[in-house]
């Protein structure tokens, strides 16, 4: 008899920001009304919306009666679910706190919010019984979050292997199947509205490392501070390394990797080798891509729109019903309560053991690979395949010397690297990648 007088009672729901995802939130609830309604028991009633501008033009679900400019207006309603869209670090830490030390459940997008204050969030929601649901922060409409959370609550995460930003996979898709250069594929990119107009965050690599730490979160239970994560972006690739990685069997992948290792977990971001056979070398365009390996379950692909208005919305929406469903369930914050984090030290990028892809231009005489292979072997760094890829077409020009090596650790082969560029026949930094079998 309780439940049935509390299906009744609309579920009440306020925003914080309505720009490009909040507007596509606002959509899906309001085409899916009756059916969002009837799997929560009940409906789903937005009441507040934080703006900076309330006299700007948004979709036709925002209705004006629910925009405010000011915060308070929206904590001091009487709010079920509180949805962060706004982004940013501050103000959305602060107005995310208020809202759980009231009790109030927030959804959040917000990936760097998460990977800087996700184990305080967490804490705070768990301390005031409230829920902290966080889906859309990786991968947009992706369920990666989910499954993690769910579909391996009874198995041990092994690995994860992630394409976890479509701008990245976008312009080296576009490098490879075009010939285009890097600068090329970029402005590609931000013509079609791939890339932002300052497009460090994605191409450096940060962006993929924030959604590596959160992921790290429910993966590895771990507790990680995102500026100790290896990070390292693409601007230096180019056609050539392309080339030279397809005659090796290859193709090139930014990814976003972590492995539990008992003791340590290793996490890092970067381009990488994968075989060209393999399933995430056939992730292209704005897709992303994310393997995780069960120790009991072995692998699981989830493939799809890694960001965007709607696939960001369907993440949104999905965790609201999830957190509208506890609440008339009589279990508000249970699903965050499953959410157990500690501090897990990282494997130092020196001590990481893999194979390499190096490549080096240098002056077009005699000795040179002879030089290179002899400082390799003095540092334990075994070749398995070397391409010397013709001559120099006059005395100004490179020549490039490509190889793959078997595995060794990388602290020893970067001072191998060290004494090569100490001999005088470089033009240029040597290149590195590393080798992932995924």
């Amino acid at each position: 008899m309780i439940a049935k007088e509390r299906v009744k009672f609309p579920v009440r729901v306020g925003l914080l920001g309505c720009g490009t995802v909040g507007g596509g939130v606002l959509r899906l609830l309001e085409e899916n009304r009756e059916y969002l309604a009837s799997r929560v028991g009940a409906p789903l009633e937005v009441t507040r919306v934080l703006v900076r501008d309330d006299e700007k033009d948004r979709v036709p679900e925002c209705r004006r009666e629910w925009l405010t400019t000011r915060a308070d207006d929206v904590l001091s309603a009487d709010l079920d679910v509180l949805i962060e869209v706004m982004g940013g670090e501050e103000p959305a830490r602060s107005l995310v706190a208020r809202a759980l030390d009231a009790g109030k459940s927030v959804v959040t997008a917000n990936k760097l919010l998460v990977a800087r204050h996700g184990t305080e969030l967490v804490a705070r929601a768990v301390a005031n019984g409230a829920d902290l649901a966080f889906e859309a922060s990786v991968g947009g409409g992706i369920p990666i979050l989910r499954t993690l959370r769910e579909a391996f609550t009874s198995d041990w995460v092994v690995s994860v292997h992630g394409i976890l930003n479509g701008t990245c996979n976008y312009i080296l898709t576009r490098m490879r199947d075009e010939g285009l250069a890097f600068d090329d594929a970029l402005a590609e990119a931000q013509r079609l509205g791939y890339a932002e107009a300052e497009p460090s965050l994605d191409v450096d690599g940060h962006d993929a490392a924030q959604k590596l730490v959160v992921t790290s979160m429910l993966a590895f239970g771990a507790s990680v501070d995102v500026a100790s994560v290896p990070v390292e972006g693409i601007r230096s690739i180019d056609r050539l390394d392309f080339e030279f990685a397809a005659r090796f069997g290859y193709t090139i992948k930014h990814l976003a990797i972590g492995r539990d290792l008992g003791d340590r977990i290793v996490l890092r971001v970067h381009p990488a080798l994968v075989p060209k056979t393999s399933v995430l070398a056939n992730i292209d365009g704005v897709l992303n891509g994310v393997k995780v390996v069960g120790r009991a379950l072995g692998p699981c692909l989830l493939v799809g729109r890694g960001a965007g208005d709607m696939p960001t919305a369907v993440s949104v929406v999905a965790d609201v019903v999830d957190v509208a469903r506890s609440k008339i369930g009589g279990e508000p914050g249970l699903a965050t309560r499953g959410i157990q984090v500690k501090e897990r030290p990282l494997v130092p990028l020196a001590e990481v053991h893999a194979r390499y892809y190096l490549r080096f231009d240098v002056e077009d005489r005699p000795g040179v690979v002879g030089a290179i292979a002899t400082e390799l072997g003095r540092a334990g760094v075994s070749i398995e395949q070397m391409v010397q890829d013709g001559r120099a077409k006059d005395s100004d020009s490179a020549v490039p010397v490509l190889l793959v090596t078997h595995e060794t650790d990388e602290r020893a082969l970067r001072g191998a690297l060290v004494a090569i560029g100490a001999q005088g026949f470089l033009r240029g930094q040597a290149r590195l990648l590393r080798i992932e079998a995924v």
